[in-house]
Parts: C-alpha cells; structure tokens; sequence
C-alpha cells in the first residue's frame, strides 16, 4: 500500500521486488492506494515487462488483499493508468473475483518466421 500512487516509486522498487530472491520465478509488483472502501488507484509493474498500462490479474490480486484485511466492500473499482476495472468478490476462498472493465487493442504487429 502507498499514500499515493502517483508518486509511488514503481521504476525504481518495481524491479528490485520483481526479481528479489524469494520469486525464483519472478513476481509482478502491485502498488496501491485506497481512496475509500470502494476505490482504488493501482500501478503495476510486470515481471519481465515493466510498468503497464492495465493489468487484470494484479487489480484482482489488490482487490483480494485488500478484501481479505476489510479494507474494501465485496465491489471495488480499480483505477490504473489504462482504465478502471469493476471488481467483485465475497472474501470467500473458493468464490470466484469478477472482473470487468474495458479492452482496447494497444498494439498490433507481423513477425516473418
């Protein structure tokens, strides 16, 4: 958790957690901040990536956090740099966390094998 994520230092924590010894295999780094019990604002760095724009799986990983301490409701939105996700969980271990936002193609390319 950070006060703020857009001061949060991502570019220089991001990568020094993301290839720290204990994740042999690497690990995306999430940084977050909660507005209230219904907002939040996330910064993700990507292992083997860097920071991105959006990243569901990291949203839905601050939202169960975030959940399992009771610091947000069962439906949170979840600000990146991308866009906002909506995200639902009951706190419950084997209910499944909804995810739902938009997609938006970012990038489009050809490789000649």
């Amino acid at each position: 958790l950070v006060d703020d994520v857009a001061r949060a230092p991502v570019a220089e924590i991001g990568p020094i957690i993301e290839r720290h010894e204990t994740f042999p295999r690497r690990v995306n780094v999430g940084f977050a901040a909660l507005r209230d019990r219904r907002h939040v604002d996330l910064r993700v760095f990507e292992r083997g990536v860097g920071e991105t724009l959006a990243c569901g799986s990291g949203a839905a990983a601050a939202m169960a956090v975030l959940r399992r301490r009771e610091l947000v409701d069962d439906d949170v939105e979840v600000a990146l740099p991308g866009g906002t996700l909506v995200l639902s969980w009951n706190g419950q271990a084997e209910a499944p966390v909804w995810l739902t936002g938009p997609a938006t193609t970012v990038f489009n390319g050809w490789i000649d094998l």
